[in-house]
């Protein structure tokens, strides 16, 4: 089909707002796919770990008494994670992230803080990079005290993973936005080793501690380098 003078000039606009601009740093573009919901809404069916401790109703996921570690179906690169979670007063859980699905993922992979850590038993003790929403034994959150909504209340969190860099947001505030791989060459302020903070992709699940901590509305959107 012939076009005009105008129509092909209006044909190369679109083109050009189609194609994909690289970063001014040379690195790949992200592209974001759909989010895929990671429960559904009644079975853990897929799920793997201690699925026995935890129960799913109405659509929330709740850690029991003995709640221990529990994972979603399917590996993860570089992804968007995002979810509600509810606290009792002092409760303690973890967002598993590139783990392996054994061992401790706070080592085998990255464990997420999720944390009551202004409840008054973890006063004077409590270190920086134990608190809600760091990067367990690599990276201290800052300001998710503040941001965070009193026990018993809904808080919005999502967790970004692109290739070392890990971004936490916590009801819209970014309380972590640091590269591990930095950390790892740093020394890690545990003073332990992390291996899992250098895989590259993995399960992501959460970390039950024996403490009744609720999840909802879990959502995972991958990212993938554009072409």
């Amino acid at each position: 089909m012939k076009l005009t003078t105008a129509a092909a000039g209006a044909m190369l606009v679109l083109l050009a707002g189609c194609a994909s601009t690289p970063p001014a740093n040379g690195t790949p573009a992200i592209q974001a796919e759909e989010a895929r919901p990671l429960l559904d809404g009644t079975t853990l069916e897929g799920w793997t770990g201690d699925v026995v401790g935890w129960t799913l109703r109405d659509g929330v996921l709740s850690c029991g008494p003995n709640g221990q570690a529990i994972y979603a179906p399917g590996e993860w690169s570089d992804f968007v994670l995002s979810f509600s979670f509810r606290l009792e007063p002092g409760a303690n859980n973890g967002v598993a992230i590139r783990a392996p699905g054994t061992g401790d993922a706070a080592y085998e992979g990255m464990e997420i803080q999720v944390l009551d850590d202004g409840h008054e038993k973890y006063a004077g003790w409590l270190k920086d990079w134990q608190r809600h929403g760091s990067v367990y034994g690599l990276v201290a959150s800052s300001g998710a005290r503040e941001a965070m909504r009193p026990a018993g209340e809904w808080n919005d969190e999502t967790i970004t993973a692109r290739g070392s860099r890990i971004t936490v947001t916590l009801n819209g505030k970014t309380i972590v936005d640091a590269d591990v791989a930095a950390a790892l060459r740093a020394g890690p302020p545990s003073g332990k080793d992390h291996p899992g903070a250098r895989r590259t992709s993995g399960k992501v699940g959460f970390l039950g501690h024996g403490d009744r901590v609720d999840f909802r509305n879990v959502r995972i959107r991958p990212l993938r380098p554009t072409t």
